[in-house]
């Protein structure tokens, strides 16, 4: 016997419902602290399975764990990339 399993058309996300067409296009090149928290929205609520988001997004399961404890540990904000900050300025003299 076949066994059908039936997504959900929309899911809470962080600022609001998502559908599919909400979530980013597959050739998005940079993720935004919102873009993740959505993705993370849709996987969690069945939207996307989490095999599927990963292929079609190239990431992978530790990646998007890691953005999980982000969000658990700093919330959306922490999902920021922020730039890598340099070293102590060195002066001449």
């Amino acid at each position: 016997m076949l066994e059908f399993t039936t997504r959900p058309t929309s899911v809470a996300g962080p600022v609001g419902p998502l559908t599919m067409d909400d979530l980013p296009s597959p050739t998005a090149a940079y993720w935004v602290a919102r873009r993740k928290a959505e993705l993370l929205a849709a996987i969690d609520g069945g939207l996307i399975g989490l095999d599927e988001a990963c292929k079609r997004y190239r990431l992978s399961g530790e990646e998007l764990e890691a953005w999980r404890r982000t969000i658990r540990r700093a919330g959306i904000p922490g999902l920021r990339v922020t730039k890598a900050r340099r070293g102590p300025e060195r002066t001449s003299g």
